[in-house]
């Protein structure tokens, strides 16, 4: 990480140059783009934010039901408060969604996707993507005492990880307790879960001033691009899609010099 940085629960700041923020998944924390950090912010003030009623990020009003609209009035509201008005966003799975409305919105230079969520072929896929995701947070709040220990253990790892990571080996022991750990700090997930499949991503006219990619796993274990991606790419008019192997649905671990590769080109452009 770079001299400059700024670390704690609810973000992380460093670099230097033109805006770029990271958003994580369903569940996670602004950590896991530790991996791609030190390569992004050789080329921008980087912050990676951790999104609203997540471990360590800000809670969302009282009065406002989880949502993904709500996820991302929280994320503008973080923006606003950090004194970025347009920046070029980066998102994973739900990040990846979140990204797309704050484009709606008119908050990005550019937008670079790895696994977006937020478009689907059927509702019984769907529904059967929100019960393995309801079992495996269950899973780790059941896990969340003896994290360590359980994220020392190989076959533990690769158990956990093997839909979310090409190569589990690439994840190291006590970053997996971390996101045990964290994953039972996330209140917004089980309320979010009830009402996700309300409200898919809309249409996104096209804009050319703002370039769009969506980097898909040919072996997404979690959203695989037939059923998820293709329905996405219906709704992102001029966006570009780029297929790559060697990877998972969270790919920062597994490639994260292909991670920054695919962010750098596209602000770079």
């Amino acid at each position: 990480m770079s001299s400059n940085a700024a670390t704690n629960g609810r973000y992380h700041s460093g670099g230097s140059g033109t805006p770029l923020v990271l958003l994580h998944g369903l569940g996670g924390t602004w950590r896991i783009w530790t991996p791609v950090l030190p390569l992004v912010e050789a080329h921008h003030t980087v912050v990676a934010l951790t999104l609203p009623g997540h471990a360590g990020g800000p809670p969302l009003p009282e009065h406002v039901a989880p949502s993904v609209a709500a996820l991302v009035d929280g994320v503008a509201a973080e923006l606003d408060r950090l004194g970025i008005d347009r920046a070029h966003l980066v998102g994973n799975s739900l990040g990846g969604w979140i990204c797309l409305e704050l484009a709606r919105r008119g908050r990005a230079r550019s937008v670079v996707l790895f696994g977006p969520a937020g478009a689907w072929r059927s509702r019984g896929r769907l529904r059967a993507l929100i019960g393995g995701m309801r079992v495996s947070f269950f899973l780790f709040r059941k896990l969340a005492r003896q994290a360590d220990s359980v994220a020392r253990r190989r076959w533990v790892r690769r158990l956990l990880l093997a839909r979310q990571v090409h190569d589990p080996d690439r994840v190291p022991p006590e970053d997996l307790a971390d996101a045990i750990r964290t994953s039972v700090d996330a209140v917004v997930v089980a309320p979010l879960l009830r009402t996700i499949a309300t409200a898919p991503v809309e249409v996104l006219p096209e804009n050319p001033a703002c370039p769009i990619r969506v980097v898909w796993a040919e072996t997404d274990r979690i959203l695989p691009f037939a059923h998820f991606g293709a329905p996405l790419m219906d709704r992102l008019p001029g966006a570009e899609l780029v297929r790559l192997h060697g990877i998972g649905h969270v790919p920062m671990w597994d490639a994260p010099g292909e991670v920054a590769g695919q962010i750098l080109e596209v602000t770079a452009s």
